[in-house]
């Protein structure tokens, strides 16, 4: 008996993320240096909007409350000490990239450029003017502060600690993943792609949020309307299994041990889409989920109830394997390989089943058995 859950079956998918396995990942040795500088507020604000200090983008509102931002203001005008930031400094373009004081920093630019995001409508927003603090600053925004207040804020230090690494240079980017990944000190951990959009920014970042908008990929990602719950632990799991997909389909063969660091290195090689240009990498996924959900809709990549991860980067680069030889004409055909393939022993032995799913020799095989499995469908 199948283990697909068919258009006959009543159970209604799952968005839980099966076979998401966090690795623990031992890192290269690096020689990093950090010292301390302090920012005037006036000029921290100048840098922000130049994009010269970068406050990379996790997909997360501004979380902040009106009150907690204007309290933080309130203590730089009465020249109480406030906790500092934490940047990295990229070599090739000299920028800071910001790993702690997000909200600190994009508080100071709301407050000078006069607005304050609405939490409830991310494309509205209202003005800033402080909120719940001394009498002499409430009501006010920047434009409303006295010249003599306005020159306290401007001169107003924010101490800031930048790390860089001295070596091994090329490898910059990893180094700075782990110090994401340990050193944040937000209220909320970072996910992994979280962490890899703050990096490894560019246009192929750019590129997998655009391509996480397709309106058929979130069908199937999303599952059931009446299913959906938030899960805080799966924030950008839906642009990480499409980078999982694109790397696997690309570059398979530099595949290693780690699931992670084979991501990593592919975010990092083709951060400005040097090696595969936006053309191809949206053709093979738009043309891949297409088809899949011809077949198979919003049940594609759920052996059980939640979406697999294993399930979908093999059936994912199968199914694209497979339209290299053109169009598949019998997506009913295409069904019946799919539950085929979720009864075979060897692939259920290494995805689902398996401990080890994102070792060489699982990954390789649950794709191999895919590709055969569907290369054969008219």
């Amino acid at each position: 008996m199948s283990n697909v859950q068919n258009s006959a079956n009543p159970q209604s998918p799952s968005n839980k993320i099966e076979g998401d396995v966090q690795e623990t990942v031992s890192p290269s040795s690096y020689s990093i240096t950090s010292y301390n500088a302090d920012y005037p507020v006036d000029g921290l604000v100048k840098r922000i909007q130049r994009q010269d200090i970068y406050i990379p983008d996790f997909q997360r509102s501004y979380v902040w409350k009106k009150e907690q931002a204007s309290r933080f203001i309130e203590s730089l005008l009465l020249g109480l000490p406030v906790p500092g930031i934490f940047l990295a400094k990229e070599p090739e373009t000299n920028k800071l990239i910001v790993i702690d004081g997000q909200q600190r920093l994009k508080t100071l630019q709301y407050f000078y450029e006069g607005i304050f995001p609405i939490k409830s409508d991310e494309n509205k927003q209202t003005h800033f003017r402080l909120s719940k603090v001394a009498e002499q600053f409430d009501g006010k925004g920047y434009e409303d502060l006295s010249a003599n207040d306005q020159r306290q804020l401007d001169d107003s230090i924010l101490p800031a600690t930048i790390v860089r690494q001295e070596e091994p240079q090329e490898e910059f980017s990893t180094s700075m993943y782990y110090i994401f990944e340990r050193l944040n000190t937000g209220g909320t951990q970072l996910s992994t792609q979280e962490i890899r959009a703050s990096i490894y920014y560019g246009e192929f970042n750019q590129l997998l949020n655009e391509l996480n908008q397709h309106e058929i990929w979130q069908k199937i990602f999303q599952g059931d309307e009446s299913s959906r719950k938030p899960d805080p632990s799966k924030r950008m799991k839906d642009c990480e299994l499409i980078l999982r997909f694109i790397a696997l389909n690309f570059a398979i063969d530099s595949y290693k041990k780690s699931m992670k660091e084979f991501l990593n290195q592919f975010m990092k090689t083709n951060r400005n889409l040097q090696r595969y240009s936006a053309l191809e990498i949206k053709g093979v996924f738009e043309n891949t989920i297409n088809t899949i959900y011809q077949a198979l809709g919003e049940r594609a990549f759920r052996p059980r109830r939640g979406l697999h991860a294993a399930v979908f980067d093999a059936v994912m680069v199968g199914v694209a394997n497979r339209l290299k030889q053109g169009e598949v004409q019998q997506k009913s055909l295409l069904q019946n390989a799919y539950n085929e393939l979720l009864e075979n022993h060897k692939f259920l032995e290494s995805s689902i089943n398996s401990r080890q799913m994102t070792n060489i020799r699982n990954v390789k095989n649950r794709i191999d058995l895919a590709t055969q499995k569907f290369q054969n469908v008219p």
